[in-house]
């Protein structure tokens, strides 16, 4: 059939398809009996087998068109355009071609694909559903679903899609460990294990299954079996840099000379002319600057820690304005007055408990303090203040940096539905009846206002740590995402400045509602501090709380293994073997660095 014949075939089909489907249906498949290969066919046979009824066959047609396309020529030239992260190009086809045939399931999923390349995870997910309402068959829509899911922070939602795929797909390793992770966000711990020890039966030679072996090894305790997945997934890849990174992550181990010329070898393969291996890269760099710091080389060690720092920097590219910006407006918005005005909104649940402050300050350590209490659970760093935050700024505004100002202008009604969603998103996480449950987000003291108005009834605790310690233990930790402040000298410094200034405000507009923990003075004095911390949260003391470390909870954050000890100083003065070096964070801290731990007064 000549290309016009085919395309005419294809109109008089189209049009015969509003009232007479078995026609349209006859005239569809005479078309693919003569070119197999057309995608628009076989979509027009699902229309019309949908409108005659007859729904298995329809998704059963829907399904050959998604297999047709990879003969398009049009089809073929988006998936190049996506495979050389030609984004702009490939949408504008894909467009083009949904324009023409709005039901395209193949090109829906590209475009979803496209979508969530940039961040539009909202968008991708409208666009999956739609591919998955037309072809309730097609499983890589549905395993992209999951994915869009889990990288929105919904993990319960991706779990049960992936359940969904499984059923169909039961020996797909990459979902299998896509529902592992997921399983770990909301606390399923033993089933994530479980599934991690079934993959890894069956993919002995998979370096980065072990390693997601070891990490969820690792959040549960388990640290000698960690080791031995890390250490197995390295015989498997010594050259994939993440997995070294999580050997010096634990914290407790040390590296010998054996360990440190095997990661420089890495290090040379992964050579700096070789783009793809720029995360690998960084990983050693840090596991380098780790293994240094162990053997007192401390030169070496910065010049490690450096060099993976800037290149992360520049993967991310971070601008300490946005911070200062957003703590502006913080202060411009909420003065007393404003939140005098909105007193009594918001969901009045007294059950959670925010403990926040920067990443490194001693958080970890207030949580498995508070967990080990018979009234308070533990959960995680959960993602949900921020996330509402920000879909509250891009829904009123267009923008999510602008949340502050959307913010400002909702109603109490308002208030109080975002916080009974907060409650409701993270009711999952809760796997015991106590009455209070932790969410220790550092980065949450930069959402304090949205917390105090939407959830008055919370408790917030401030973990504060010494600002060369905390700031020196942020730039050599290289965080699995996020943390994008943490990974320059004068960024560092500057967040922490931001920090200390909009906790000043608070403390000025709210005075009593934020608790202050000074680490130091919490090592000092650990009862005496962790006795004022249930009384600020009106709970009795209880002798397990001393006892922390006794506590067997799942532990997500960067110092797992440091809180599975007794109260000790090995944190302090970490800073000072560095000192020659710190210059420009000493210079960014200003006044903070010399009033710590009080607060100098510092301009809005």
């Amino acid at each position: 059939m000549a290309t016009v014949t085919h395309d005419q075939a294809l109109a008089n089909a189209r049009h015969l398809l509003a009232g007479q489907p078995a026609a349209a249906l006859a005239q569809a498949q005479a078309i693919i009996e003569v070119v197999p290969t057309s995608a628009a066919a076989h979509r027009l046979a699902a229309h019309a087998l949908r409108a005659l009824g007859r729904e298995d066959e329809a998704q059963a047609a829907a399904l050959d068109a998604v297999g047709a396309a990879i003969h398009d020529p049009e089809m073929i030239a988006a998936a190049l355009a996506l495979a050389e992260d030609r984004l702009p190009d490939a949408e504008a086809a894909l467009r083009g071609r949904l324009r023409d045939d709005a039901t395209d399931v193949a090109a829906i999923r590209m475009l979803a694909e496209v979508a969530g390349r940039i961040g539009r995870y909202g968008d991708a997910e409208k666009l999956l559903m739609r591919a998955v309402e037309l072809a309730p068959g097609f499983g890589a829509a549905r395993a992209n679903l999951a994915t869009v899911y889990y990288k929105q922070n919904r993990f319960a939602e991706a779990v049960a899609a992936l359940d969904s795929v499984l059923g169909d797909d039961p020996d797909n390793p990459a979902h299998a460990n896509l529902k592992a992770a997921a399983l770990g966000r909301i606390g399923g711990y033993d089933e994530a294990i479980a599934l991690y020890e079934e993959l890894t039966r069956r993919f002995p030679g998979h370096a980065k299954l072990w390693m997601s072996y070891g990490h969820m090894l690792k959040t549960v305790g388990r640290q000698d079996d960690s080791i031995a997945a890390y250490r197995h997934a390295l015989a498997t890849d010594p050259g994939l840099g993440e997995i070294w990174w999580s050997l010096a992550n634990l914290k407790t181990i040390r590296f010998d000379a054996a360990d440190r010329s095997a990661m420089e070898a890495a290090l040379v393969d992964a050579a700096p002319t070789d783009e793809a291996r720029a995360d690998d890269r960084l990983h050693l760099h840090f596991a380098l600057g780790k293994a240094y710091d162990d053997a007192g080389d401390h030169a070496a060690a910065f010049r490690h820690y450096a060099a993976g720092n800037a290149i992360r920097s520049a993967q991310l590219g971070y601008d300490p304005a946005d911070t200062r910006a957003t703590v502006d407006a913080i202060i411009a918005h909420f003065p007393a007055e404003r939140f005098a005005a909105m007193a009594g909104a918001g969901a009045p649940d007294p059950d959670p408990i925010f403990v926040l402050g920067l990443p490194r300050a001693g958080s970890t350590l207030i949580e498995q303090i508070l967990a080990s209490h018979s009234a308070i659970e533990g959960t995680m760093e959960l993602p949900d203040i921020p996330a509402l935050a920000l879909s509250l700024g891009r829904d009123a505004t267009g923008d999510p940096r602008r949340w502050v100002e959307a913010l400002a202008d909702l109603p109490s009604d308002a208030l109080a539905d975002l916080g009974r969603q907060f409650l409701a998103r993270t009711a999952v996480q809760r796997k015991t009846d106590k009455p209070f449950y932790i969410d220790k987000l550092p980065n949450n003291w930069l959402y304090l206002p949205f917390i105090r108005l939407t959830l008055p009834g919370a408790k917030i605790i401030d973990a504060r740590r010494h600002p060369l310690d905390c700031c020196w233990s942020n730039f050599r930790q290289h965080f699995a995402k996020g943390q994008a402040f943490s990974y320059g000298l004068e960024d560092i410094g500057a967040y922490y400045r931001d920090y200390v200034r909009l906790m000043a405000h608070i403390d000025a507009v709210q005075p009593g509602r934020v608790h202050r923990v000074i680490h130091e003075a919490l090592l000092d004095d650990p009862e005496g501090e962790v006795r004022e911390m249930l009384a600020y949260l009106n709970v009795p003391f209880e002798e397990a709380c001393l006892a922390f470390y006794a506590n067997d909870r799942a532990v997500r954050t960067a110092s797992s293994e440091q809180v599975r000890r007794p109260i000790n100083r090995d944190g302090v003065d970490q800073w000072r073997p560095y000192d020659a070096w710190l210059d420009p964070l000493k210079a960014a801290l200003g006044p903070v660095l010399e009033a710590y731990p009080g607060v100098p007064l510092l301009a809005d």
